[in-house]
């Protein structure tokens, strides 16, 4: 049975429910650099250690593919929906993701260091060891996720919310905040970078609980008694 999503994040949708789902004709091809890909349905399957720099995807769909490895530097998703797709180890650097949805699906040691996302929702993902730092990420939101050891030093966070969503050992060192919301996540394991997570909205237990590491940003000493 599939798990509930937050009520604060949209539901995640069907393969059937994408307004160009009756568009989608299944991928028989190779990935290549600077490729062009529209209306196709990447169905399951492996890419490993790739090169598909620059290639655009418009309007495609991912189900349980997995890209192990692999250089997409510079690629484009432009309205793309994932379901049980697993990236491992692989370079996407300064990709640019636009209205774009993934479900289920694993980010383990990928580098996304200087990516733009706009309008993305990842719904139950894992992201371990992921790089976004100097990222930009504009109205994203993080639903029932775990981020473990996910690195946003440097990046711009502006309509991002983290409901349901745990925290581990992330880093937000230097990180530019403009409506970012933490008060709905699950748990708020934050390595460092909590000083500059001004005008980021918490809970009010969230603020108990960080009260000992935001003492020891603020340099104040605690004294019992």
């Amino acid at each position: 049975m599939a798990a509930t999503p937050h009520p604060a994040a949209p539901a995640p949708r069907d393969l059937a429910d994408l307004p160009y789902a009756h568009r989608l004709d299944v991928f028989t091809g190779e990935l290549e650099r600077d490729g062009d890909h529209e209306s196709v349905h990447f169905d399951g399957g492996t890419f490993a250690g790739l090169d598909g720099g620059g290639t655009v995807f418009l309007e495609c769909a991912f189900s349980s593919v997995a890209f192990e490895g692999g250089r997409y530097r510079r690629a484009r998703f432009d309205d793309v929906w994932a379901q049980r797709t697993r990236w491992v180890g692989g370079d996407l650097a300064e990709t640019q993701w636009t209205d774009c949805e993934a479900d289920a699906g694993l980010l383990a040691g990928v580098e996304l260091h200087g990516s733009r996302l706009r309008r993305v929702v990842f719904h139950q993902c894992k992201f371990d060891s992921v790089n976004l730092r100097a990222a930009e990420l504009r109205d994203v939101t993080f639903a029932d996720c775990l981020l473990r050891d996910a690195d946003f030093s440097g990046a711009r966070l502006a309509g991002v919310a983290f409901p349901g969503t745990t925290l581990e050992r992330v880093r937000f060192d230097n990180v530019t905040v403009d409506r970012a919301d933490l008060s709905g996540a699950a748990a708020l394991g934050i390595a460092s970078g909590l000083d500059a997570l001004r005008g980021a909205t918490i809970s009010g237990l969230q603020l108990v609980e960080l009260a000992p590491a935001l003492a020891m940003v603020l340099g104040l000493e605690v004294k019992d008694g």
